[in-house]
């Protein structure tokens, strides 16, 4: 970056092969705007006041001078280089994939949404190595998130205002190649799966009317908020024999899920681990590095997901279930490297 002054006295920026002159708002009618620029009122509003590419009129200058702009920036762009607006848009396209959508770029940036509810899927690597790039950023929320309609799921941003063509050239390769691997976007969301579920509620003091269900209300209420659904409850003692009997008639009812809770600890009268251990369950894992939710079990039973649920689904906003079921309505086969990896970021108390 050079500056030097030009016969007419105005200081001009050089920045690779393109300028941006610097001029008194005074001295700017007639000329056009390189960048945005932004009005803050505080506790009223903060936004555009002038977008780049406005040209600039002799009524414009007391409102310049308002936001404290004594000098403005006009721009001259070499073939090589690119505005901060058309490389995060760029950026943006090349990213975004499956039910994605973006608007039009705001002081060099552009946010990514989602058009439906489902799961995030992020590549972190792919957001790693474009970050390595240098003058532009990309931030994302984390993947596997659950994500709803309008929500944001990246934003693509250039640092400077004028980016080289091949720093978003790099970027564009990065996602083709990512594409081209994995046949999807770097950044996209996959939709949820309707599943019907069975649900298995265990304990004595609950099969007697001892006491009220709560474990009911709650699963059912995680369910329906990502589109599926408990088909049928059924309650059962402490017993084992009973619970695998139950087990299996879930099974027979060809649901796709089902949901056993309750009995998870290591309680002498807790024998929900062992049932669906004894009902066929090839267990992936019982237990989680995840709190809360650490006793929670999870494996497939002829080929159908099945869960042991503990107690602090009832009453906890987010366990590790929140985290699994998502995933299991997405579609993967989750995996013992899927709970050890819950690990990482698995504290929630």
């Amino acid at each position: 970056m050079t500056a030097s002054d030009n016969p007419k006295g105005e200081k001009t920026t050089v920045i690779s092969s393109s300028s941006l002159r610097e001029v008194k708002v005074e001295d700017a009618i007639g000329m056009v705007l390189a960048h945005d620029l932004t009005q803050i009122l505080p506790g009223e509003f903060k936004g555009r006041l002038f977008s780049k590419g406005h040209v600039v009129v002799s009524d414009d200058i007391p409102k310049l001078k308002d936001i404290g702009k004594e000098n403005l920036y006009v721009i001259e762009l070499a073939d090589t280089d690119l505005h901060e607006d058309d490389a995060a848009h760029r950026m943006a396209v090349a990213l975004s994939g499956l039910n994605t959508t973006f608007g039009a770029p705001h002081e060099g940036k552009v946010s990514v949404k989602s058009g439906i509810t489902g799961l995030a899927c992020i590549e972190r690597e792919v957001v790693d190595e474009i970050n390595s790039l240098g003058e532009i950023a990309l931030a994302t929320i984390i993947n596997n998130r659950v994500i709803h309609p309008g929500e944001t799921l990246a934003a693509t941003r250039a640092i400077p205002l004028i980016v080289p063509e091949l720093k978003v050239q790099a970027v564009e390769r990065i996602a083709m190649d990512y594409r081209d691997k994995h046949g999807r976007a770097p950044i996209s969301v996959r939709p949820f799966r309707k599943l019907r579920a069975g649900l298995l509620t265990t304990g004595n003091e609950v099969f007697t009317g001892r006491i009220q269900d709560k474990f009911g209300p709650a699963v059912r209420a995680k369910l329906e908020a990502l589109g599926s659904e408990v088909a049928e409850q059924r309650f059962v003692p402490d017993e084992r024999h009973t619970i695998v009997k139950e087990i299996h008639y879930f099974l027979q009812q060809g649901y796709d899920m089902i949901l056993v809770t309750g009995g998870m600890s290591v309680d002498p009268d807790d024998r929900t681990p062992g049932a669906i251990a004894e009902a066929g369950t090839d267990v992936v894992s019982y237990g989680t590095p995840m709190l809360p939710g650490s006793m929670l079990l999870f494996g497939y039973l002829r080929g159908v997901p099945i869960f042991g649920l503990p107690g602090c689904v009832m009453h906890d906003p987010y366990t590790s279930f929140d985290v699994l079921l998502p995933r299991i309505l997405a579609g993967d086969t989750v995996v013992t490297d899927d709970i050890v990896a819950m690990g990482y970021g698995g504290l929630h108390r």
